[in-house]
Order: structure tokens, then C-alpha cells, then sequence
């Protein structure tokens, strides 16, 4: 069984990407698949798909649908929209995530 990749980055968290085609754009996560080391951001890296069709109501045909990105090649935002790195720390006997940049808890 493959192991799962250890990741600070979760659902909901706004990303902003650092390479490829989308390069310095932002988006929320959609998904994030730890065992593939993998996130999906929503709007970002789109890619044609064709699908079959289902059942009589249902199209088929050429969909765009978001495409996964490695998760090395996405950095968190803070709520200002600057790049930073996660930390942790211990705020009334809760764990909570800040950035490590300006403290801001996320």
C-alpha cells in the first residue's frame, strides 16, 4: 500500500499556483488526494474530457474539467493574498494553523 504524503495544505484553503501555464493565478481547493501527492484547484488546469453518455437525458460529449497539480507546485495564501508557509501552534489548548509570514491564524 502506498504511503500517504504528509501535507499542510487542505480543503477550502486558497492557493495560488507556482508553475505551469497557470502560473500566478489563485483558487480554492477542491481536493486534496495525499496518496498521490495530488491537489485539485478549482477553475485552474483545466483539460478536455470526453465523456459517454449515461442515459437518455444525460450529454455526452467534450467536457472541461479540472486537472489534479502536484502539490509541490501549489504555496498557501494568507487572507491579503501573500505566498506563505504553514505553521502550528497552540491558542487557548486548540492546534491552529498560521501563516508563518505574518501570524495570521487561517
Amino acid at each position: 500500500m502506498k504511503e500517504k504524503m504528509k501535507t499542510r495544505i487542505r480543503k477550502d484553503d486558497t492557493v495560488k499556483i507556482l508553475t505551469g501555464k497557470e502560473k500566478g493565478k489563485t483558487g480554492r481547493v477542491l481536493k486534496v488526494d495525499r496518496v498521490a501527492g495530488r491537489v485539485i484547484v478549482q477553475g485552474l488546469n483545466m483539460v478536455k474530457k470526453a465523456t459517454k453518455q449515461k442515459s437518455q437525458q444525460d450529454k455526452g460529449g467534450i467536457i472541461e474539467i479540472e486537472a489534479p497539480l502536484h502539490i509541490s507546485n501549489v504555496a498557501m495564501t494568507t487572507k491579503s493574498g501573500q505566498v506563505t508557509k504553514i505553521g502550528y501552534k497552540f491558542e487557548n489548548g486548540k492546534k491552529v494553523r498560521f501563516a508563518r509570514k505574518n501570524g495570521e491564524v487561517l
